[in-house]
């Protein structure tokens, strides 16, 4: 049996008279039960209000920040994905030195350099050197790439690329025309045959760089489309004792087709003029900022508060 505890009371809870015996007041008429869940539920309340805090962290306009953020540098990163990839004007190459490779004979002989723990043969067969503008390319690293790394097991051969030079960079003839490397080629393509007539196979060449100096390795991974590079080395054949495996060269820049790419072993690389360098730092700001904008609206989705009814 429930015991209410004011129906023995000597007071009304309300207006305070004494000597109280039944259910409700004999002088205000409050019933004393009613009276007590009402008084109840007003105290509740005032907890519940007493423990709402009075300031609180405003995850929603923070979350709001964060999702336009990563919006619009998401927008800055497709954008500058495709700005930095455009060749630029001719004229952003005026008074370079963009002649003909140098072709001479050399007096290095054969030599083997190791990588990866396989050890491969360097046949030079000239001194070589090319200046030249990169109108695209290709890393041998590249996950698609099956044959470099897994079928050839070839480390040394770490990047492709499909150079210009002369009257193909003065004339502004290639920024009319698409460029692309695949594993082991560069193609060429014009619209048109008047744009053809104007450029020149002659004064292009798909260069295979073979390098074992880590810094060498490191300005090669930064060439991009666009830039304008200098390189001396060997052409040379190559080989290595893990499996039977061995590349050529070519020794013209007239060649086409199988086998017409040059092989360079590099000794000196530089890149004299770095393409698009406004769009390439958007690019870098971009990527930072999509990181950071993820792992905060991430973050702030987990630690607000879950809101239930209005």
């Amino acid at each position: 049996m429930r015991i209410d505890p004011l129906r023995n009371s000597k007071n009304c809870p309300k207006c305070g008279a004494e000597n109280q015996q039944g259910d409700s007041c004999f002088r205000c008429g409050i019933v004393f039960h009613k009276y007590t869940g009402r008084a109840g539920s007003d105290s509740s309340l005032r907890k519940l209000q007493i423990r709402q805090p009075e300031k609180s962290f405003p995850y929603k306009a923070f979350t709001r920040l964060s999702q336009l953020t990563l919006l619009i540098s998401l927008l800055l990163l497709v954008l500058s994905n495709h700005r930095q990839a455009i060749l630029p004007q001719a004229d952003f190459y005026a008074g370079a030195v963009l002649s003909d490779p140098i072709q001479t004979d050399t007096s290095v002989e054969p030599f083997e350099i190791v990588s990866n723990d396989i050890v491969y043969t360097i046949n030079p067969l000239h001194d070589y050197q090319l200046h030249g503008v990169v109108v695209s390319f290709h890393d041998s690293d590249s996950w698609w790439d099956i044959y470099h790394r897994r079928s050839w097991q070839d480390f040394i051969n770490v990047k492709d690329i499909c150079v210009i030079w002369g009257d193909n960079v003065t004339s502004g003839v290639y920024q009319k025309m698409a460029f692309k490397n695949s594993t082991w080629t560069c193609w060429a393509s014009w619209p048109d045959r008047e744009t053809g007539s104007h450029f020149s196979m002659h004064q292009l060449s798909n260069n295979h760089l073979l390098v074992s100096d880590p810094h060498i390795r490191e300005i090669a991974d930064r060439i991009e489309i666009g830039d304008q590079i200098r390189l001396e080395g060997l052409l040379a054949s190559y080989s290595h004792s893990n499996g039977k495996f061995t590349r050529g060269t070519s020794t013209s820049r007239t060649d086409t087709g199988n086998g017409a790419c040059e092989t360079v072993y590099v000794n000196e690389l530089e890149i004299v003029g770095k393409a698009n360098p406004g769009w390439r730092r958007i690019n870098l700001l971009a990527r930072w900022l999509v990181a950071v904008s993820f792992v905060c609206v991430t973050v702030l989705v987990i630690k607000s508060p879950v809101r239930i009814g209005n």
